[in-house]
């Protein structure tokens, strides 16, 4: 079997399989067995699928085909132009999530050695991406979760950055500690849709996705807690799902002196980042 064999292969069973994109998965699948780039692919296309390589790659596609995301099956994740380890104890970085890293990074310019706090950190996605991004920052990475934050110390190392990593509920990670901003991307997905998420989310920790009955469980203790850890001008960002942002921004206000706060939309339009600022 040559390389396009496979592929067309590959694509028709996860077609079969209900795969939303049958074609780039199966691209992913093959540059990172065979060793060989999108250009490769295309235009070396008769080059033979060694025996070793064959059973390696069709392991793979039977999982993909079963639901698992791709990003578990090759163990990384691109971010924010970083490349991330990911596996089945931390939730897969999202695009949407870029732009809660863009506004905090904006949010950044010109405080210098700021100190960050990234509040369920998970993979270490938003917090390290910040530390390498605007490398002068202090960040500070918590999770509930100890795997989870194992993943976040390897792509700390991964990604040569220096963060404190602590294990804590929430705010119970830091102590009395203060922060110049406060990032988070919190569980959202009310309890009862959890069941109804598409197949390969559910493969995802619950524990990274469920927000409690309405969703908005984290956001009430968010809120509640964060002035005691912001520093007089400091910025609280938090992603929301989608329709919780005047909530979770009517928490932010009733808790948090506010100089300013608002609603950022993501590339489709959706309100997905709140952000408030205080006095």
């Amino acid at each position: 079997m040559n390389v396009t064999d496979w592929l067309r292969h590959a694509r028709a069973a996860l077609e079969d399989s209900g795969c939303p994109d049958p074609e780039i998965d199966a691209r992913y699948m093959a540059e990172d067995v065979l060793g060989m780039t999108r250009f490769d692919l295309k235009f070396e296309g008769d080059r033979e699928v060694g025996p070793d390589q064959q059973a390696r790659l069709n392991a793979m596609l039977a999982r993909r085909a079963a639901g698992e995301p791709v990003q578990y099956i090759l163990e990384r994740a691109d971010f924010m132009g970083l490349k991330f380890h990911v596996d089945r104890r931390v939730l897969i970085p999202r695009q949407d999530t870029e732009v809660l890293v863009e506004h905090a990074l904006i949010a950044l310019s010109g405080m210098g050695e700021a100190d960050v706090l990234d509040l369920c950190t998970g993979s270490g996605c938003v917090g390290l991406s910040l530390k390498s991004l605007a490398p002068l920052a202090n960040v500070t990475l918590t999770d509930i979760s100890r795997d989870a934050l194992e993943v976040a110390r390897m792509n700390a190392g991964l990604l040569s950055v220096d963060v404190d990593v602590r294990h804590g509920d929430l705010f119970k990670a830091v102590g009395r500690q203060r922060f110049d901003l406060i990032v988070s991307n919190p569980p959202y997905i009310p309890h009862l849709e959890l069941s109804e998420l598409q197949r390969e989310v559910r493969h995802e920790p619950t524990l990274a996705l469920d927000g409690g009955r309405d969703g908005l469980d984290l956001y009430r203790r968010i809120a509640l807690d964060a002035p005691r850890h912001l520093n007089s001008g400091g910025s609280v960002y938090l992603e929301v799902g989608i329709g919780e942002a005047q909530a979770v921004r009517a928490l932010l206000m009733e808790h948090i002196d506010c100089a300013d706060s608002g609603v950022i939309k993501d590339l489709n339009g959706i309100d997905r980042v709140v952000w408030a600022r205080s006095k």
